[in-house]
Order: structure tokens, then sequence, then C-alpha cells
């Protein structure tokens, strides 16, 4: 299929050489705010140029791929809705409610398929800890430590625009856990500090902390700091009745024990979250063309992608009024 990507940032140009590799994929197109930057991505992968979204799809594209900056998003999938194109957007569709859902609506009346990215989903890791829960072998979860680090902080032009700590970092986490666990967060309490002007500045926190409870009375408790002078760390460690594992806990985390005799990690820390992520990059692009191709359903749909979005704005509400608040207050 011919697809048609927009955005040529790291993310889109990340996404371009696994769209020529991809066996499922015969032309790909590219298109960039920044004309340079698009030329640029095209040659390094072999790939043509089209000067705007709308005359990529013009072009005659099959299916689309969104990895513009967030402020893009929204107006990227109408635009796919009103060709008829199924679309891949990176997380989020947008960083308020009201927006989202005119997006839903538009792709539900025009009937397109529409896949979130949030890759973790397709990660072996979180895949194994979802049968894990499913097949009973943890037995009751009373409790899940949710850790979520990047190594260095972004920069403030991308602070600017990418919704703060909560709908840009951590809604990964928001996205993921009740996929794993089979239970929607009912009620978040948050804290947050900013440690350097930058993020002040943004009205922004790089060092947060929550306790999220779940339907049924599962409790999380989650840590998440924008600078890890180690490496990129991101885990899960769910605690049952029965048994208990983590996910992302391997010779690349950076964390060293104080115990004596406790050997340091084997290996050098992921430098990102693309490199601690490429498998399930991978496998999150095969699934968006294999649902093209065969007129599959979305495994991670526009619906899912605003659940998170709630539990983002209601973190991000609960840390301003310093109180525990509800999803159900948000939307």
């Amino acid at each position: 299929m011919h697809v048609g990507l927009v955005g040529a940032g790291r993310i889109g140009r990340y996404h371009a050489r696994a769209l020529t590799a991809s066996p499922l994929v015969s032309a790909v197109t590219i298109t960039d705010a920044d004309p340079a930057r698009a030329e640029r991505a095209a040659v390094e992968v072999g790939a043509r140029c089209a000067p705007s979204a709308e005359a990529l799809v013009q072009d005659g594209v099959d299916a689309l791929m969104i990895a513009a900056a967030t402020p893009a998003h929204a107006p990227l999938v109408h635009l796919a809705a009103e060709a008829g194109l199924p679309a891949f957007c990176e997380k989020p569709i947008a960083l308020d409610l009201a927006t989202t859902d005119a997006v839903l609506e538009h792709v539900a009346a025009a009937g397109i398929l529409l896949q979130i990215g949030f890759q973790r989903r397709f990660d072996p890791g979180y895949r194994a800890a979802r049968d894990a829960v499913r097949s009973g072998g943890l037995g009751d979860l009373s409790l899940v430590r949710i850790a979520a680090h990047d190594p260095v902080p972004p920069s403030e032009e991308y602070l600017a625009t990418s919704g703060g700590i909560w709908r840009d970092l951590l809604i990964h986490d928001f996205d993921v856990v009740p996929w794993v666990t089979g239970r929607e967060v009912v009620e978040v309490f948050t804290q947050g500090s900013a440690s350097s002007a930058l993020f002040a500045r943004q009205g922004d926190v790089d060092a947060a902390a929550a306790v999220l409870r779940f339907a049924g009375g599962l409790l999380g408790v989650l840590s998440a700091s924008r600078q890890d002078p180690l490496g990129y760390d991101v885990r899960l460690e769910l605690f049952g009745s029965r048994d208990s594992l983590a996910v992302g806990l391997d010779e690349r985390t950076p964390l060293r024990s104080a115990e004596p005799g406790v050997p340091a990690p084997a290996r050098p820390a992921y430098r990102d979250f693309m490199e601690r992520f490429e498998a399930a990059y991978e496998a999150e692009l095969r699934a968006f063309l294999e649902a093209v191709r065969d007129g599959l359903s979305s495994p991670c749909t526009g619906e899912d992608a605003r659940q998170a979005l709630r539990v983002a704005l209601a973190a991000e509400r609960s840390r301003a009024e310093h109180r525990p608040v509800r999803v159900e207050e948000v939307g």
C-alpha cells in the first residue's frame, strides 16, 4: 500500500524507516511543516515528498500516519476522515475532551479505522503481564507500582505544546495499566514539583507522584521524573495473592542495588523510549498495516485514547486543587 506520513521529526523519521522496510508498503510520501525537514527524511529512506498534508492525501495514499506535533493531530485526523482514509495517530488526539470528542464523532460518521499510538500495548513484557493477569496466575491483585523516568528533560519548545507531564509522559501509563489489569482508574490523587525554571515557566512539573484507585479497589502507586541521569526507566510491577512480576526489569534497568555482593546492571541503560520499545513500535506498525489490509478493527481506538486523557486531566486537576479527583468528574 501507499502510506502518507505527516511529520518528519524524531518519531516521524523513525516511522519513515519502518514503513519503507515493511513488506506491506510499496510507497511512502512524507510531508512536514518544515519542507526541508521532510526532504531530508525522504532522502534518508528513499521516499517522496508532498508540500502539504492536503497534497499528500490528493496524491492517492491508502493510509495516513500522523506523527506531527500534538496541536496538529486533531486537524489531521479530521482530514483523514474527510478523505475516508484509515489513520494512525500518535498520542494524544488532542489535549482537551471537546476537541477529542469532535474528532471521534467525525471518525465514527466516516467509518474509518483510527489507531492511536500507545505502543506499550504491543511490548512483549506488557503483553505477558496482561496474559498473566487474565490467566489467574497472579491471583488477586492487591497493588501495582508504576515508574516512568525520562533520561533528559525535553526542550522548552516541546514542553510548550506537550500538555504537561500528565498528558504527555504519563498518559502512556494511564492507558496501558488499565489494559494490563483489566480495571479502569476511577480516582487519582497527585502531587508534583518543578525543580527548574524551565518547567515552572510552562506551569509544568518535572517530578510527580500519584496514588491511583482502580475499579474493584485495586491501588496503584506511580512515580515520574523528567530527568534520570542513569537512563530511560519505565517499569510496571504487579503484586498478586499467588505471584508478583515486573515489566521493564532487566539487565539494562538503570537502578543499582546497595546490597553487598549484588552486581550492577550488566549493560548500559536504554537511551530513550524508541530504543526501549523498538519491538513494540515494530509490532504496532505491523498491526496497523494488517488492519488496513484486512479490514480489521483497531487494536487501540480513539475511545481508548479518550479514557486515558480523562485520567490525565483528573490527575492535573488533583495537583491543582490538592485533593483526590474521581475520573467521572472529568467529561
